[in-house]
Order: structure tokens, then C-alpha cells, then sequence
């Protein structure tokens, strides 16, 4: 014995026929198709081809490039459209994009990192590393008087800011309110976006008050670069300090830790990583900065260790000279101002490296 469900009437229809029946509408699928998995990559590897086709011939590296990016683009959305439906496509379509104006992006970053590199590494050799431009006509010299400048110049820097920079982010976060938190908050969003030069003019004109005009000296360079490290540092600690839990606090609060031992036993060390990474950056913000040394503490050719006396080479400075007055010997000084750069590159490299490293190192879910 078997038994059926009986058929349910649509609304509108008639079990023995009739006009509802001319109204059923065709099936749609709710599904589509998909493409290949090889397909979007052979799309690149077409795409690639094409752009490197167009530059053999002679067509601009930049122009090839976009040439390739739009046609990617192009077919992987056509492609898309016709087997995958619309919204799959323009889904495509939109990382296509992305991607293609962040390779686009890059592009000049890795030209200029491959160029310096080519041309830098011609004379990264011991005699670049350990003599100074002293007595140097044409060929031969170096930058040992450029890197220890840049060290002690950036250091001076360093130890001028990051005092400042520190107390007045615990004065903000642990202490300001009123109408002179609000002015500080102000005057430090104003320094963050100062030219570079504009500090160079400052430290210049402050020290012109107390030696008189034409004063070149490291520890000039030293304030222009405090000028311009001091924001970071104030904006790096105070974001750290505001991710402390205010429930530390409320501990240290609830022992009768005064408001002072709290900050300096809890709050500082917990923020640690996150304030020396700051630091870390701010160094590697202004370490290549030309303008306000060219302008401060100038150029010399031999070797000068006392910051309060006389020029002082740094590296940033001592290839723009390089560059703009070669002398005798141009393709020589172009050698020198190349390696220079490189070596500068890989000096702010490392930085970022040791900013990431100390943030490992010292957050304090991995301290023990």
C-alpha cells in the first residue's frame, strides 16, 4: 500500500489547466560556473609577457607595466563575467586592481633599490670603509669620517628627544588636562608636519644668537634632528601608553603605590616594546635626513669627532656633495656618492629590522 503527498495548488493555477499555466516563468540556475585554477595565473604569465614584450621593443618600463596591469585586468574580468556570472566577476575585477596598483606601486621602490645597489657596491670595499676624503683629488677615499659623523650627530639627536619626547607623552596621558594638555597636543601635531628644512633654519638661526653667522657645528645638526624626532616620539609613546590596562593602575592605586612609582614600575615597562620601537623608527626617520645638516653642520673632508667644534660630514650630506661637486674625477665621486647611498640604506634597514626585533624581544607576553 502506498501513499502520496498531494499536489499543492499554486495560487492562480487551475489542476485541470488554464491561463496560470502560460504564466510559469523559465528556471533560473543559482549556480555558475568557475574558472580553472590555472586560469587567473595564466592570465598573469600572459599579462607579464605582453608587458615584457612592449619594454624589449623600447616602450617605457613604467608604461609597459600598467599596460600589462590593465590587460590583466581586462580579460580576467571578461573571462570571469562569461563563466563565473557578474558578481564573481567584479569581485575579480576589484582584486585585480588592488594587486596591480600594488605591484604598480612598488615598482619604482624596487628600481631604485636594484640601482643603488648596482652602482653602490663598486666601491664597498676596506679602503671605503676606513679613510676619509682628506688629501683626495680623484680617485680612492672614503666615508669613515661620514659614518662616525652620522653616529654621533644622530646619537646627540637621540638624547635630546627621547627624554623630551617620553616625559611629555607621560604628562599627556598620565597627568594633562586643561587648556595646556590641549596646547601641547597642538604644537606637536604642528612639528610632525614641518619641513625638514624648516628645522634646519631653526637650529641655525638659534645658534647664530649665541656664536654669530656662518656657525657650523655637529651639535647644530644634533637639535635640527631633535626638532624633527621629538613628534615621533611624543605620538609612538603616547599611543603605548594608552594601551597600558587602566586596571594595572587601579592595582598599583589600590597598594598605595604613589601616582610617580606607579608610572615608572608598571606603566613604563609594560609599554617598553612599543616605546623602543618608536624610537627605533624615529632614529631611522631623520638618520638620511640632507637638508638641515647641509645647513647646520655642513661638509669636511677629514675627520672630526667634537660636535662643538667645526663641520662635520655625515653620510646623507657627504653624498649630495659627492654628487653636486665631483671634481676632477666625476665617475669617481658618482662611485663614492652611489656607495654612500647604499650604505645609508642598509643603516636604515637595519634599523627597521632592530625596531621589529625589540618589539618581539620585549613585549611583555613574551618577557619572562
Amino acid at each position: 500500500m502506498s501513499s502520496t503527498i498531494p499536489e499543492q495548488d499554486a495560487p492562480g493555477r487551475e489542476r485541470d489547466g488554464g491561463p496560470a499555466d502560460a504564466a510559469v516563468l523559465p528556471a533560473v540556475p543559482l549556480t555558475h560556473g568557475s574558472l580553472p585554477r590555472l586560469a587567473p595565473r595564466l592570465t598573469v604569465a600572459g599579462a607579464v609577457v605582453v608587458a615584457v614584450a612592449l619594454w624589449a621593443v623600447g616602450l617605457n618600463t613604467a608604461w609597459a607595466a600598467i599596460i600589462g596591469a590593465v590587460g590583466y585586468t581586462a580579460v580576467i574580468y571578461g573571462l570571469s563575467a562569461s563563466v563565473e556570472g557578474r558578481r564573481r566577476a567584479f569581485d575579480r575585477f576589484v582584486t585585480a586592481v588592488v594587486t596591480s596598483a600594488f605591484l604598480l606601486a612598488l615598482l619604482p621602490l624596487v628600481s631604485v633599490v636594484w640601482t643603488v645597489l648596482d652602482r653602490g657596491l663598486a666601491r664597498f670595499d676596506s679602503e671605503f670603509f676606513t679613510y676619509s676624503m682628506r688629501g683626495v683629488v680623484g680617485e680612492g677615499g672614503g666615508v669613515h669620517h661620514a659614518i662616525f659623523g652620522t653616529l654621533i650627530i644622530t646619537g646627540l639627536g637621540t638624547l635630546i628627544s627621547v627624554p623630551i619626547g617620553m616625559l611629555t607623552a607621560i604628562y599627556l596621558i598620565e597627568y594633562g588636562r586643561g587648556r595646556l594638555a590641549r596646547w601641547i597636543t597642538f604644537f606637536v601635531d604642528v612639528m610632525t608636519g614641518i619641513p625638514s628644512i624648516v628645522a634646519g633654519l631653526f637650529a641655525y638661526a638659534l645658534f647664530e644668537l649665541f656664536y654669530g653667522p656662518g656657525i657650523r657645528m655637529g651639535i647644530s645638526g644634533a637639535v635640527a634632528l631633535s626638532v624633527l624626532m621629538t613628534p615621533i616620539v611624543v605620538r609612538s609613546t603616547e599611543e603605548m601608553l594608552k594601551l597600558v590596562p587602566n586596571e594595572l593602575r587601579e592595582a598599583a592605586y589600590a597598594l598605595a603605590v604613589p601616582k610617580w612609582r606607579t608610572i615608572l614600575k608598571v606603566v613604563l615597562p609594560t609599554a617598553l616594546a612599543g616605546i623602543a620601537t618608536g624610537v627605533t623608527l624615529a632614529i631611522a626617520r631623520v638618520i638620511g635626513e640632507t637638508a638641515p645638516l647641509l645647513i647646520t653642520v655642513g661638509i669636511t673632508a677629514s675627520d672630526n669627532f667634537n660636535p662643538f667644534d667645526g663641520n662635520m660630514a655625515t653620510l646623507s650630506v657627504f653624498s649630495y656633495s659627492q654628487y653636486a661637486s665631483p671634481g676632477f674625477e666625476p665617475q669617481a665621486a658618482l662611485d663614492r656618492a652611489w656607495s654612500a647611498a647604499l650604505l645609508l640604506i642598509i643603516i636604515v634597514m637595519v634599523l627597521n629590522l632592530a625596531a621589529r626585533l625589540i618589539s618581539r624581544l620585549f613585549a611583555p607576553k613574551t618577557r619572562g
